[in-house]
């Protein structure tokens, strides 16, 4: 008698649960868009976050509540931004393309190391060991961790162990930003072509026994700089760098004809980086020995 009553009493337990989850299910279900899944399954599904949000998913919800516009996901193709505008009845949008920049210019043909280091060919790896050997502490250890990392192929590493971003490739997904121990990658509109390609923030000509396209802080590009803006200059000194306000009109090759060494530069187009006049020439191929201890 005393098991029957606790089966009853289990039974009725279970129904008086199951009738309040459903009643609940009711209550607080919450309607979903079936263009959702439609318009997911449109997009790259890459879940790169190059648009601002997680994943695919949520930018499938927020191009379906309006908040977003397709031309933001920079990885889609055109066409399926155009097919995704047509299914919601919105414009496709305009947003300018951002590519990443890479500030250093230090293969191993024009700067040295101070140290070897043999362990996990990994820039992150290496840096935990004295920030990874390089003579300039600032700069690239080119084991290509930002390649490895790229699943668009849009950094491949060149014969001097240097990075080099294919615009055209660049999807601006940040991946290769996140990567860097060295933070030496930053997403800029692509117009933005007047760039400052070093990290250094040591002052004076001695870092170029280590670097010999490093910027040493000369000022002449801010000199060069100023008066091309109805305000004030449009390179300003920061920590012993030069620092771009593309907030003014930036279009200019002016600052990059007097640097010294080349660590200020125009990035044209189609990629193709000029540097001014007076800037030394590197013809060098082969890697510069380490330097002495």
């Amino acid at each position: 008698m005393i098991i029957l009553t606790a089966i009853g009493v289990m039974v009725a337990i279970s129904f008086i649960l199951a009738t309040f989850l459903v009643l609940a299910n009711k209550k607080l279900y919450v309607h979903e868009d079936l263009r959702i899944n439609l318009v997911e399954e449109m997009l790259p599904n890459t879940n790169c976050g190059a648009c601002g949000l997680p994943g695919c998913r949520a930018f499938a919800e927020a191009l379906v509540q309006q908040k977003v516009l397709p031309v933001q996901c920079t990885v889609s193709t055109d066409e399926a931004k155009l097919s995704i505008a047509d299914v919601l009845g919105v414009e496709v949008g305009e947003q300018e393309k951002q590519v990443v920049r890479l500030a250093c210019a230090g293969g191993d043909n024009v700067a040295r190391w101070q140290a070897h280091y043999t362990g996990l060919p990994s820039c992150r790896a290496a840096a935990q060991i004295t920030g990874g050997g390089k003579g300039c502490w600032w700069g690239c250890l080119g084991f290509g961790d930002c390649e490895i990392a790229c699943d668009y192929n849009a950094i491949v590493m060149n014969s001097h162990a240097l990075p080099v971003v294919i615009e055209d490739k660049c999807t601006a997904c940040g991946d290769c930003v996140d990567v860097c121990p060295k933070d030496l990658f930053t997403l800029h509109p692509v117009s933005h072509r007047l760039w400052v390609a070093c990290s250094n923030l040591e002052y004076g000509d001695q870092i170029l026994d280590n670097c010999e396209v490093a910027c040493t802080a000369c000022d002449r590009c801010v000199v060069d700089s100023f008066g091309l803006n109805s305000s004030d200059s449009l390179i300003a000194m920061q920590h012993n760098l030069p620092v771009v306000d593309y907030t003014k009109n930036h279009n200019t090759r002016t600052p990059i004809q007097r640097c010294p060494t080349g660590a200020i530069i125009f990035i044209e187009a189609d990629g193709t980086v000029i540097k001014g006049p007076a800037a030394t020439k590197i013809i060098r191929k082969e890697a510069l020995q380490a330097a002495p201890t």
